[in-house]
């Protein structure tokens, strides 16, 4: 049991021992030990004080003690051996069966490409300024996003193998994306190119029903109800570089999205069952599309953005904008897809800028 001992102020203080913590350098490196050839260790202690000077002050600082140190034995597992590559390679294989293939995908590119150096690292000899420099490194090749999906995943393996540990963090500050929305008219430049083309179709269900480019590669002329669509998969590559279909990522993919009759025509008048393209394909010829026709690059995926700010600036409700997108809710929304239409903002500055006009005559008319 703990012995607690008195300080000068007259308190007691009980010391249990929690951990050990890596020793760094003033690089923040870790110091070797020049006979094991390992980093340094120091051990770390929790205080337990209590004010009253008297012996009954002297039990209650060990009462404290000796109750974390028994939940600690209890509750804690702090593993000894595994080091944190080995605590990735569980942590994935644990869910495996429940996350996405694409999800997969990302953790495995992760492990190969990014976390080598920090798969090293026994987890007790990890701390805080250990994954702050390991994250001030990424930072420094990486942009903002990937370091911060890159640290959500070091933080879920080492809550969940070693929870003990508390982190905070500081991470690179978001950058605002600099989104591209294709005009009314880059638009009809584009499906005019696109005419009698394998991209033809694609085009028409991310312009006019925001579908995303794996929804319309697994798209089965089956899910089509008069003129309703049901998305109900998509395709994605899995972390063998297979093109697999599956289930949508989120409930809110499962929906139903409403076209024009000449979308639903074009659809139903495709030579086989689906378009016979993969998410990659489609990119690869858009750009090329793109650049025949002689129109400013920009990327599929941002024909959801026409869509989705001509129904904004259509002033249909959000919550419709929401579920013919696919989107759980409108934190994407209002970040990404609230972006005035080039033509409709012009439209919009010209009234304003009338208005102040107009208030600027009346003003000197009456002084």
């Amino acid at each position: 049991m703990p012995t607690a001992k008195k300080l000068p102020s007259g308190s007691w203080r009980c010391q249990v021992f929690s951990h050990y913590e890596t020793v760094l350098d003033e690089k923040n490196k870790p110091v070797i030990d020049s006979k094991t050839g390992k980093p340094k260790q120091r051990r770390i202690y929790k205080s337990f004080t209590c004010d009253d000077p008297s012996t009954r002050g002297k039990r209650r600082a060990e009462a404290m003690a000796a109750e974390y140190a028994d939940t600690k034995e209890q509750h804690t597992f702090i593993p000894t051996q595994i080091t944190f590559g080995e605590a990735l390679e569980r942590y994935i294989n644990e869910r495996s069966a429940v996350l996405s293939p694409a999800s997969i995908r990302k953790y495995r590119s992760m492990q190969r490409n990014k976390l080598n150096e920090l798969g090293r690292y026994r987890l007790e000899n990890i701390n805080q300024d250990i994954i702050q420099q390991f994250i001030n490194n990424a930072a420094t090749t990486m942009s903002p996003k990937s370091v911060r999906d890159l640290n959500g995943l070091i933080t879920a393996v080492l809550k969940r193998f070693y929870p003990n540990l508390n982190l905070h963090t500081a991470l690179p500050k978001k950058k605002r994306n600099d989104i591209y929305i294709p005009s009314e008219e880059d638009i009809k430049n584009l499906i005019c190119a696109s005419k009698g083309t394998n991209l033809e179709v694609p085009i028409l269900l991310a312009a006019f029903g925001a579908m995303r480019r794996g929804e319309i590669c697994a798209l089965e002329k089956s899910d089509i109800k008069k003129n309703t669509i049901h998305i109900t998969k998509t395709m994605v590559m899995n972390d063998k570089g297979e093109w697999i279909i599956k289930t949508p990522k989120s409930y809110a993919g499962d929906r139903y999205v409403t076209y024009p009759e000449f979308v639903i025509k074009k659809v139903k008048k495709l030579p086989s069952n689906t378009v016979e393209m993969n998410p990659n394909t489609i990119t690869t010829c858009f750009g090329l599309l793109l650049a025949k026709a002689g129109l400013p690059h920009f990327r599929f995926h941002d024909l959801r953005h026409y869509n989705a700010s001509v129904q904004h600036a259509l002033g249909i409700p959000d919550a419709y904008i929401m579920q013919s997108g696919g989107w759980g809710n409108d934190s994407v929304l209002k970040e990404v897809y609230r972006h005035a239409l080039p033509d409709v903002q012009e439209k919009m500055n010209k009234v304003a800028l009338d208005y102040f006009e107009n208030m600027q005559h009346e003003m000197q008319h009456d002084y």
